[in-house]
């Protein structure tokens, strides 16, 4: 699949530094795109076994499934995938092409009669202003997916869940830019070191800064150039609702060392601190915004802090990536244009 051509022609992106072959983490992931439609979603399952899992949520306005069973108190110690989708609520239905992929394999949760798949998921709004209303992401797609899905280099960009991704609606979808998916990767890659690879969907209504602070994406200026949504909304000069509940930024941080429920939602909460330092703003009363973070269930521990510090640097990366390699459509132009 690397290399692969999307519909457009262009060759769709991958980060050369985040293979997950050979690194411990255990899973692996897959997109479903509808291209017409604009929408898509990914799947970040394990290879042939369940991953331990929690989650931290920023936003006020998010749309998910499962999210219960992933606080540290809840019952169930582990989960077989994670799916980021768009098609905002709609898009919720396409996890049970996700359930059946692993019921026909016998993985699940074991109860009487059979197993029953844990399949945590979260949604963002594509909606609208791209591709068409009424496209959303299936159980088919959700099937092929996890059918599809690798353990070398992922796909970034207009692909997956971040197929729909838009950022800098702020100003109203006419100056707005592509967003997108992308990949990170950091921490200490030797024999007994600790790495994060991160996954995100960027479909926020702000900026989103490099990583020397320069804004790359945001609402486009007179002259295309993208502006600082929070000085706009700090003067005044910005206002209105933002597209409630339109605005999501959704990632999945994964550790290559085995760490409890609790540690995992530490981390993600953590992790947060990466949303803050590229998106401006984040984690808002109009954002759904959301952060997953898995591990093995069983292998080597490693200090919390190492683990906290890794998905940060991870998830920063991935964010920049995720608009970096996002291709413009319908009137609406994306980095990876030039």
């Amino acid at each position: 699949m690397h290399g692969e051509r999307n519909r457009g022609g262009a060759p769709r992106g991958v980060n050369p530094r985040a293979q997950l072959d050979g690194r411990g983490f255990g899973l692996a992931v897959g997109h479903a795109t509808d291209a017409a439609g604009g929408t898509g979603l990914t799947v970040v399952r394990g290879v042939d076994a369940p991953l331990r899992a929690s989650a931290h949520v920023l936003g006020r306005a998010t749309g998910s499934r499962e999210l219960a069973l992933l606080d540290p108190s809840a019952l169930v110690d582990r989960v077989d995938a994670v799916m980021l989708t768009g098609g905002s609520a709609y898009g919720l239905d396409a996890a049970a092409g996700v359930m059946r992929w692993m019921e026909e394999r016998g993985r699940g949760f074991a109860v009487p009669g059979g197993v029953v798949p844990i399949v945590p998921a979260a949604v963002l709004f594509d909606l609208a202003p791209l591709g068409r209303f009424g496209a959303r992401p299936t159980p088919e797609m959700a099937y092929r997916a996890c059918e599809e899905a690798t353990t070398g280099a992922i796909e970034e960009g207009s692909v997956g869940a971040g197929t729909g991704c838009t950022v800098g609606k702020a100003a109203g979808a006419a100056r707005a830019m592509k967003g997108g998916f992308g990949v990170g990767l950091a921490g200490d890659d030797g024999p007994a070191g600790v790495m994060c690879a991160a996954f995100v969907a960027v479909n926020a209504f702000g900026h989103v800064r490099d990583v020397d602070g320069t804004i790359i994406a945001g609402p486009r200026d007179a002259n295309g150039v993208p502006s600082d949504v929070e000085r706009s909304i700090n003067t005044g000069a910005a206002s209105g609702r933002f597209g409630a509940g339109a605005n999501t930024t959704l990632a999945v941080v994964a550790l290559n060392v085995a760490l409890s429920k609790l540690e995992l939602q530490q981390v993600a909460r953590a992790a947060g601190a990466a949303y803050y330092r590229r998106i401006g703003p984040a984690g808002t009363s109009f954002d759904g915004d959301l952060i997953f973070a898995v591990s093995p269930m069983e292998g080597r521990h490693a200090p919390l802090l190492q683990a906290e510090v890794a998905a940060v640097a991870a998830l920063e990366e991935a964010i920049v990536r995720a608009v970096k390699q996002a291709r413009g459509r319908d009137g609406i132009p994306g980095l990876a244009d030039v």
